[in-house]
């Protein structure tokens, strides 16, 4: 993003073009594999693509136009405590008290956070802010809505046909943005756009099948190589482009992984251990 970005693409068009390289990649799987969909569940398919892929893509975007990447990536960390509170107010879920404890908690350190940044006291700032935070927020609630409506479809086959068919709206922005009126084969042109389709061919396209699939059948390999990975890695590309990140975001960044932690936590005793498995939707949640 801050690649594509720093060439002088505006954040719709290196959203779009994200979109549309992962939905050529897959476009012929989709092709091949839309008719094994069936027609009642196109439209959530749709959906989920629009509001796991496509929508955070153009957010985090513009966010990055103005917000570093270290902090971007540090409250991406947010979205297993989106996924807890979406399923409690969309999808009838009750969340025992130690996962509210780790809502609060994450939450307190998601403030320490900001907090430290002192520019953000900055209306125009928390504004581009919270647009990371609904980024996640959309992250959490299509995590329960693949849970619970598309488990009986492919991973693979889901992911193919939901960021091909949301290529279409993307493409059309793409157009409307002027793009191709753009100086086409200058450096500074190809190096932006070989960086948007990069980020949607590995960053979409294979991340979006991965996720699929580890929202369907992992447990907490996924918290732990998700939710504890993005921070770092986006903390080390802030490091490498010069941004600002000290003791206190480090603070801050250590306190809402100790929320996510305790909220994803899985409660059993030995007994339970023994006897029991996790039911649906305690496996969503471990699986977050």
């Amino acid at each position: 993003m801050k690649i594509g970005l720093n060439n002088h693409l505006s954040s719709y068009q290196v959203a779009s073009l994200r979109i549309i390289a992962a939905g050529v990649v897959l476009l012929p799987v989709a092709v091949r594999q839309v008719r094994n969909i069936p027609r009642a569940k196109l439209l959530l398919v749709f959906l989920s693509g629009t509001i796991g892929s496509m929508i955070p893509a153009y957010l985090f975007c513009i966010a990055e136009e103005v917000i570093d990447s270290s902090l971007a990536g540090t409250l991406n960390c947010l979205t297993p405590i989106f996924v807890i509170l979406t399923g409690v107010m969309f999808f009838k879920v009750q969340p025992p008290v130690q996962k509210l404890m780790g809502i609060l908690i994450a939450f307190g350190g998601s403030l320490l956070l900001l907090l430290s940044k002192e520019h953000l006291n900055e209306g125009k700032h928390l504004l581009y802010v919270s647009l990371v935070i609904f980024a996640t927020f959309l992250y959490g609630f299509n995590v329960n809505l693949v849970s619970k409506f598309l488990k009986e479809i492919s991973s693979f086959h889901l992911a193919a046909v939901a960021l091909t068919l949301n290529g279409i709206p993307a493409a059309i922005v793409l157009i409307s943005t002027g793009y191709f009126s753009l100086s086409i084969g200058t450096p500074g042109f190809l190096i932006a756009t070989g960086a948007a389709f990069l980020l949607g061919v590995v960053g979409t396209a294979v991340a979006t099948v991965i996720f699929y699939m580890l929202v369907k059948s992992a447990g907490g390999i996924f918290a732990s190589m998700v939710t504890y990975g993005i921070p770092v890695v986006a903390i080390c590309w802030g490091i490498y482009y010069g941004e600002a990140f000290g003791g206190k975001e480090v603070i801050a960044l250590l306190v809402i992984l100790v929320g996510v932690y305790i909220a994803n936590r899985k409660q059993s005793s030995p007994t339970d251990t023994a006897k029991k498995k996790p039911s649906g939707k305690e496996g969503l949640y471990n699986s977050v």
